[in-house]
């Protein structure tokens, strides 16, 4: 399944606005990065409802068929949370998007948008050359590509136990 995007730049300004949203709590960042979005994908701007927690601390966000979406404001999330990152919070967040924009098949798709989203936004990445990673640092993704060109002799299918 092929996926639009904004543009790289315009990515990075959502990124940017997220950002700053997380750190300052300023209302603004967060409606002008949702509004970019949504114009985007000629979507309405879906509503969001913040809470201190979802599911008694088990989920971040919540995306319904209404298009209403429930996250966790980033005040909570840095209080409350094992792992409290301003990335994952993000990155919460482009998954509940992901929700909203795409409704057929919705776990897979809205994970798959999250990490596509995110993909050459990073600043940190932008004016480096590229780096392999190697072993367990690799993608899943790529160990399993890298396992599937080693050469193997075909195997045999296994016969079932249960007969």
């Amino acid at each position: 399944m092929r996926m639009m995007f904004p543009g790289v730049r315009e990515r990075r300004a959502v990124d940017r606005l997220l950002t700053s949203f997380f750190r300052e709590h300023r209302e603004f960042d967060f409606l002008r990065a949702l509004g970019m979005l949504a114009r985007f994908y000629h979507l309405r701007r879906p509503r969001v409802r913040w809470f201190e927690y979802l599911d008694w601390g088990k989920t971040a966000g919540r995306t319904y068929e209404n298009g209403n979406i429930q996250m966790v404001h980033p005040e909570s999330w840095k209080r409350g949370r094992k792992y409290n990152s301003e990335r994952q919070w993000i990155h919460t967040f482009y998954h509940e998007f992901g929700h909203y924009v795409l409704w057929a098949d919705p776990e897979r798709k809205a994970d798959g948008f999250a990490y596509t989203f995110v993909r050459g936004v990073s600043p940190e990445r932008r004016g480096r050359s590229r780096t392999r990673l190697v072993g367990s640092t690799a993608s899943r993704a790529r160990r399993k590509r890298a396992r599937l060109r080693r050469s193997r002799l075909p195997r045999r299918p296994r016969r079932s136990r249960s007969r």
